[in-house]
């Protein structure tokens, strides 16, 4: 089961980040754009990694706060599950 989850997250965060590339891309040459609400859809079910480093990588939506805070956030949530599942303990803290 944690295989699949970091698999799904994987997965939906380089599709999240493609999709950041395209939107930009089309926004530059005024064609049909991402609408934002998929943009969003794509970072909440797993895409926040991706999203967030899509955002800062073609420096995309970064004028607006809501993505960057937003996108921010579950970028450190995500990663936050993936360092859980894969049982790492980030504080060096021993579990009981």
């Amino acid at each position: 089961m944690n295989a699949l989850l970091i698999t799904w997250i994987t997965f939906i965060s380089i599709w999240s980040f493609i999709m950041m590339g395209y939107d930009k891309k089309q926004s530059k040459k005024r064609g049909r754009r991402v609408p934002e609400k998929t943009l969003w859809l794509f970072a909440i079910v797993g895409g926040g990694i991706g999203s967030y480093l899509g955002m800062m990588a073609f420096s995309h939506k970064t004028r607006h706060t809501e993505f960057r805070i937003g996108f921010l956030l579950l970028a450190l949530f995500y990663i936050g599950i993936i360092i859980y599942l894969l049982g790492i303990d980030p504080f060096g803290i021993d579990r009981v």
